[in-house]
């Protein structure tokens, strides 16, 4: 069964109330998600960017990028930090769930994944909500502990303890 790491909502402008805090815990949390990048595509492991579009309907990826990068941003570092390289994929999203209204489904089919490990912001909500949604299709998740940041531990703890007790994923370090 083929794997395609997911990084959700990475590139972020982290401009609404408690982003700052976000902002904090996603720092460690955006390395750990690069290292995990890095191993996976040396075993030729897609990877798929699943994003917000932040309200752009018209803007392609490389715009979010570019909004995302900016200087008066709070996200900049966490954009630096895991900015997209030419092989990787984009999908943007209007909502939550990386399924919602995207084309997400039908690239995973084209490439032939089964199995999905999920990584980024917010574990509590897009991340969740991205696992409820892949469950539901049945694909197999992985969601690394150390891969994934909600605004606060408690917040992360607790979408933690929904993906293994409520959908049976593996949350391990990787």
């Amino acid at each position: 069964m083929k794997k395609a790491l997911l990084i959700i909502d990475m590139i972020n402008k982290l401009d609404f109330p408690g982003g700052d805090k976000l902002l904090k815990q996603s720092l460690p949390v955006a390395s750990n998600i690069l290292k995990l990048k890095n191993k996976l595509k040396k075993h030729k492991v897609p990877v798929i960017y699943v994003n917000d579009n932040f309200g752009l309907w018209k803007a392609s990826w490389q715009e979010v990028l570019e909004a995302c990068e900016s200087k008066e941003c709070l996200g900049t570092e966490l954009s630096q930090i895991l900015k997209p390289e030419e092989d990787d994929y984009f999908v943007l999203k209007p909502k939550h769930s990386g399924f919602y209204s995207s084309n997400l489904e039908i690239l995973l089919s084209d490439l032939k994944v089964g199995e999905l490990i999920l990584t980024g912001i917010a574990g509590n909500i897009c991340v969740l909500f991205t696992a409820n949604d892949a469950h539901m299709r049945g694909y197999k998740i992985h969601v690394p502990k150390n891969c994934i940041a909600s605004n606060t531990k408690r917040d992360n703890d607790y979408a933690l303890r929904q993906l293994s007790e409520v959908f049976g994923i593996r949350i391990a370090a990787l």
